[in-house]
């Protein structure tokens, strides 16, 4: 089992956590058990809890970031038009369909070949007068020249909304992601580098889009997230506007607690470790290649994709699952779905050529040195 390409790592401390939900606390919905997740998140974070709004998938955090913004007339764009985010094509389908969702129109940009995340350069070719935000996304948790990207921000009056599902413990420059910024989406599912189960959170810069997030969560009955966390309920709500029922569990939470505890003993030092044995292993090998990040940059890994060069991809999968080593690919860029293709849009060739490279080996702190010392063999030889 240990050669699974990423699994839950979960236990007894996260059982414990549940039981004592279910049988002490007696209540499973949003509650008190949420409410300690959030002020933990903000503590680790180094921010205020106000700024944590949990939800339960990370897909929703995106959404209610994107709605916190747009929906509501915070940014100005032309009217009868839908407002555009610019957003890497290399991404899981999520941030496109969260885009969707609350009334934008993704607007698929390139990748650097190097990191496969979003060309600033190709960005701006796709500016124009509907353009309000930028969606970085941190490939493989890599929250590549991000500085450059709210610099770019800056100039161009776009506001931010990181996508940093992957990024969970990562630092840029030395400060942790999530602890800066304008609007930055963490996911929590069940493989992330910490899980609730299923789960996520926005973390807001701005109380207003804070507030409106935490409503949102809530179906918009305004001030609920307060009377939940008293232990009371809104019984006479005034609806004014669209919500979703987004909300994090007491149970999922309890979970979540947990996990944030074994980030920093347990689960950031095993990714590294184990990506650093992979790099030593696989770097400089013929037809494959790593992807970068910047030295400065403290990477807690969550995928670990290679691009395997001159057409050999399918054959290195092939010549793994032969040796029962699972892969998988990371990802299908999003203009390659019919729901999101954009005719007579500009070409996108560096996703393409990466789609056509990139093969993600196993990753997770299940796994023993031995067991990648087992891949990196089996790499070496289908490379031969």
């Amino acid at each position: 089992m240990s050669l699974r390409l990423s699994r839950s790592i979960v236990g007894a401390a996260e059982a414990e956590a549940v039981r004592r939900v279910i049988e002490e606390d007696g209540y499973l919905g949003m509650g008190n058990e949420t409410r300690r997740f959030e002020e933990e998140l903000a503590a680790w974070l180094g921010v205020e809890p106000w700024q944590v709004i949990t939800a339960n998938t990370g897909t929703a955090a995106l959404t209610l970031a994107v709605d916190s913004l747009f929906a509501h007339s915070l940014v100005p764009h032309r009217a009868g038009a839908l407002p555009k985010i610019l957003v890497p094509s290399l991404t899981f389908v999520a941030s496109f369909q969260a885009i969707v969702a609350a009334g934008c129109l993704p607007v698929a940009c390139d990748v650097l070949p190097e990191t496969g995340t979003i060309d600033l350069r190709d960005a701006e070719k796709r500016l124009d007068g509907d353009v309000v935000a930028i969606m970085p996304v941190h490939y493989a948790s890599n929250p590549w020249h991000l500085d450059e990207v709210y610099d770019f921000a800056r100039r161009k009056g776009l506001r931010v909304i990181e996508d940093a599902a992957h990024a969970f413990g990562c630092r840029h420059h030395g400060k942790k992601i999530g602890s800066f910024g304008d609007l930055v989406c963490f996911s929590f599912d069940g493989i992330k580098n910490i899980t609730s189960g299923e789960g996520g959170c926005l973390v807001a810069f701005d109380r207003e889009c804070a507030q409106r997030a935490a409503d949102a969560r809530l179906l918009s009955v305004e001030g609920d997230t307060r009377s939940r966390y008293a232990g009371t309920r809104t019984w006479t709500p005034d609806i004014k506007r669209l919500g979703w029922r987004f909300h994090l569990s007491n149970i999922m939470a309890a979970v979540g607690r947990v996990q944030l505890a074994r980030l920093k003993p347990e689960f950031i030092p095993a990714r590294r470790a184990l990506a650093a044995q992979y790099a030593e292993a696989l770097d400089g090998l013929p037809h494959l290649r790593l992807l970068q990040s910047d030295p400065e940059d403290f990477i807690v890994p969550h995928i670990l994709p290679v691009r395997v060069l001159d057409g050999r991809k399918d054959a290195f999968k092939e010549a793994l699952a032969a040796r029962d080593i699972p892969t998988g690919v990371h990802y299908k860029p999003n203009h390659l779905h019919t729901f999101f293709a954009a005719p007579g849009a500009l070409p996108l060739p560096v996703c393409e050529r990466l789609f056509d490279e990139l093969v993600t080996l196993p990753l997770h702190p299940g796994l023993s040195r031995e067991d990648v010392a087992t891949v990196c063999d089996a790499a070496r030889e289908a490379l031969a």
